[in-house]
Order: C-alpha cells, then structure tokens, then sequence
C-alpha cells in the first residue's frame, strides 16, 4: 500500500506547534476530522483507547498512532511534523517530533495491518526522517513520502 493512497497535501501538518502527546494527538484527529468528515472526538477517543493497550511511539523519533472506526469509509492518514519533540512514552524513550495517523474502517482487516506496515517501512528510512525534520512545507513533506514510499514498494 503506497503513501499516495493514504493521505493528500491536505492530511500534512508541517510545523505543528505543541506542547504535549495529548495536544499533538488532538491536533491529527482535528485534520482527520476535516478529511473524512468524521467526529473529531470519535477519532480522539479511539486513537486514545488504543494508546491505552501501549503507545505507538515506535522509536528514533516517529510515531505511528492509529484506530478503526465504524463509520471510516477507507483507510487514510494523516501526518504530522512537530516544531519540537514531545514526550510519546515511546518504545525507546525518545520524545516523538514525525507522527503519521492511521485511521480505518472496522473491516479493515488485513488492509489496515498493510497500512501500518507501509509506514513504518517508508519511516524507517533515517535518510527520509532527516529530510522530512528539515522540511517545513506541506507539498514538500507529501513529496518526500510519496516519493520515498514508490521507491520501497514492494
């Protein structure tokens, strides 16, 4: 599952300024809210019910938050540059600055496993991680991911 087909321009948040886990999860579940025209509070609720089984900070700085949901009609995401790292309670101890949402549908199954999968293979890339924190415009950062996820398809 390629990156293009996750998100658009519209689901890149550049230069997110907060302070807090909490925050910056708010803010992703906002924009996913404006993209599939969901409840803000419904995706907030689940992205939280699911940090609560263990946190999604997968290390080296990134994050890979994500839910399914009723009424999602597809798998789509949502990412996210922070201006300063913030506190994940991530695997590694290091506080989360790059932040790609997941959301799906409940029927998602194996869909939604091959969306996590994607993601993380295209963030492990340190010379892609590099390149997206030093990145600060929307149309760029999609450019990167997108770019970079073609080259890793499998």
């Amino acid at each position: 599952m390629l990156i293009n087909n996750l998100t658009s321009v519209e689901g890149i948040l550049p230069a997110l300024k907060v302070n807090t886990k909490k925050q910056a999860l708010q803010e992703v579940c906002a924009r996913a809210a404006e993209m599939c025209g969901l409840s803000e509070r419904e995706i907030f609720d689940a992205v939280l019910q699911r940090e609560r089984l263990g946190s999604t900070g997968v290390g080296n700085g990134l994050a890979i938050p994500h839910c399914k949901l009723a009424n999602a009609r597809s798998i789509f995401g949502v990412f996210a540059r922070l201006d300063r790292p913030v506190d994940f309670d991530a695997q590694d101890g290091a506080p989360v600055d790059l932040i790609f949402m997941l959301v799906a549908p409940e029927t998602a199954g194996a869909d939604h496993l091959r969306a996590l999968a994607s993601v993380a293979r295209v963030l492990r890339d340190p010379g892609l991680t590099a390149r997206l924190r030093s990145t600060k415009d929307a149309a760029a950062l999609y450019l990167l991911l997108t770019q970079t996820a073609t080259s890793h398809a499998a």
